[in-house]
Order: structure tokens, then C-alpha cells, then sequence
């Protein structure tokens, strides 16, 4: 799989590997970089790659609830006249759900993914839809511009398995994006495997043995970023003023899972701990005013974290 997205997609190796986990996981993702960085057309090319139906939803200020969802609408029979109210799906009734540029949506139409990502289901006009499976919303945010934009609030956060940072191409996958797309040449992904196949893995996926002390590892580590927590560092409680949600601790088991199979392991280690911690906590933690006015990124205190409370910690290895 990361072979064919590799054709359409040129380094972001990290990226792609940590989306890929996050749908084996059964998770949704967050996707968050500067524009052109093709975060867009991965999520495009995931859904070829993976045979998924495929909904964008570009959001702006004006978008309301029904353009995600859907709508009740009056039909009338072309024959016999007679009208009907219809059910119309919105894009949210495919496998994978593009949220493009998230926070220019309003919170109204942010609030109306909320159900569709923990239940897999949407209710309207008193109904309760459930949307086909797998699905995945995979949504991405420009961080450079902040004019007309309604940061996602903590509830809608925390539904997001992973948050990914896209960092600038490096000069040699520049000169290799520049060469593949001014060309003519055709990009195109094939198909590697289908939903049934993504459903068949993530139910052998939660199988995966996780030993003991590594689970005991994940819950201090989550507990560590709660200040006043007998395992949080004295500087937690000066950077931080709310810690990760128990999500945080799900998430981190269940990704560090899938990373042990595509290492061909069946067994949870401390590599795939460290591995998928940053992106799966940095986002449920909360800044204080301090640390914020001094630039420390949430990702620098989780890798602060990784470090200290295996270091302290009796019987991690």
C-alpha cells in the first residue's frame, strides 16, 4: 500500500504511514500544514488505494449541517403527481469522508460530524442512519492563516485518532514533485486491497498481544500529562493546564497495535509506543498561557514525557 501511494505521493513518508495506521485502527485522522503540501490529494489517493468510496466536504463559513449530512427533500412522481418526502445523503454517507480545511467550517456544522465519528451513524428527521463501513474522516487545516477560521474545540479533537503534522518537502522531493507533475506524465495509484479486507485486518488487529507493563507504561504516560498526577514531571504543571482524555490512552494502544503487525510482529514493543504517542496525545493536551507565549509546542511535551516517565519509571523497559 505504501508502495502505490508512493507513485502519487512524493516523500511525506511518516504522513503516510501514520494515515495508513490510523485507518487500520479504525481511527479518524487530522491533517495539519501549510497549503500545497498535498495533503488533499493523499486522501485521494488513499481512497483509490483502498477501493473506499470517496466525499469531500470543502468547508467554509457558509456551509451548513444538511451540505454534510443530508437532507429530507419533496419528490413528485412524474407519473402519478403524487410527492413524497425523499431522504438525500450528503457526502458523509461514503467511506471516506475529505473535511477539507476544517476550521473555516462554523462550530454548527464542525458539531455535526461529532456522531458520525464515534457512532459510525447520523440522526435526522428522527432517524438514526448508519453510514457504510469502514469509514474514515480524514480532515485537514491550514495553521498559517487564522482569519475566518473557528478553532475545533477540544470535544471534536479528541474524536481524531491522530494528529498529523505535514512538514515542507525536502530540496530532493521538491525537485522529484516539480519533475512528476510538470511532465504530462499520468499519476495514478492502484487498488492493493478493498473494505472487506480493512474491516477482516482491523478485527485481526485487536488481537495483537500487548504485555503488562507496556499497557502499564501507556496509562502513566497518559496520566503524566495531568498536572497534580503522581507521575507528571514538576514543568507539567507550569506547560500544561489540561491532560489527555482516556481516548488518549485507547488511541495509543490500538495505533501502537497496527504498528507492531507492519513491523511483522504480533506483539505490542516500546518502539511502537514511542512511535505513535506524539500524534495521537498532542492534540488532547492543552497549553497553558505560558507556554504558549513561548512557543513549546504540545509535540515537544509529549516527546518530553516519552522520555522522562520511562526514565523514572521501575519496570519499563
Amino acid at each position: 500500500m505504501r508502495r502505490e501511494v508512493n507513485k502519487v505521493i512524493v516523500g511525506q513518508g511518516r504522513v503516510v504511514d501514520l494515515v495508513l495506521v490510523a485507518v487500520f485502527a479504525d481511527g479518524h485522522a487530522l491533517l495539519e500544514g501549510p497549503p500545497g503540501l498535498g495533503k488533499t490529494l493523499l486522501v485521494r489517493t488513499l481512497g483509490d488505494v483502498l477501493q473506499l468510496s470517496t466525499g469531500r466536504i470543502q468547508c467554509t463559513a457558509d456551509l451548513m449541517p444538511a451540505d454534510i449530512v443530508g437532507t429530507v427533500v419533496v419528490d413528485e412522481d412524474p407519473a402519478t403527481k403524487a410527492r413524497r418526502f425523499t431522504f438525500r445523503e450528503g457526502p458523509v454517507f461514503h467511506q471516506l469522508l475529505l473535511a477539507d480545511e476544517i476550521n473555516r467550517a462554523t462550530p454548527k456544522c464542525q458539531s455535526a460530524l461529532l456522531e458520525s465519528m464515534q457512532e459510525h451513524s447520523v440522526s435526522i428527521d428522527g432517524k438514526t442512519r448508519l453510514l457504510p463501513e469502514p469509514f474514515f474522516v480524514l480532515a485537514t487545516q491550514n495553521p498559517i492563516e487564522q482569519e475566518g477560521t473557528y478553532p475545533l474545540p477540544e470535544a471534536q479533537l479528541d474524536r481524531f485518532m491522530f494528529k498529523i503534522d505535514v512538514e515542507n518537502a525536502s530540496q530532493e522531493d521538491l525537485y522529484q514533485i516539480v519533475s512528476k507533475t510538470t511532465s504530462g506524465a499520468h499519476l495514478g495509484a492502484d487498488v492493493v486491497v478493498q473494505g472487506d479486507f480493512v474491516l477482516a485486518a482491523q478485527q485481526i488487529i485487536r488481537h495483537v498481544v500487548i504485555a503488562p507493563h507496556v499497557q502499564d507504561y501507556v496509562t502513566r504516560l497518559v496520566l503524566a500529562t495531568h498536572a497534580g498526577s503522581e507521575y507528571a514531571p514538576l514543568w507539567v504543571q507550569d506547560d500544561l493546564s489540561i491532560g489527555a482524555s482516556p481516548r488518549g490512552a485507547q488511541a495509543i494502544v490500538s495505533a501502537s497495535k497496527v504498528a507492531a503487525v507492519v513491523d511483522g510482529r504480533f506483539a505490542v514493543s516500546m518502539r511502537d509506543i514511542q512511535a505513535v504517542a506524539i500524534p495521537a496525545l498532542q492534540h488532547r493536551v492543552v497549553r497553558t498561557f505560558e507556554a504558549e507565549t513561548a512557543s513549546r509546542s504540545t509535540g515537544s511535551m509529549i516527546a518530553r514525557l516519552l522520555n522522562e516517565v520511562s526514565s523514572f519509571e521501575e519496570g519499563v523497559h
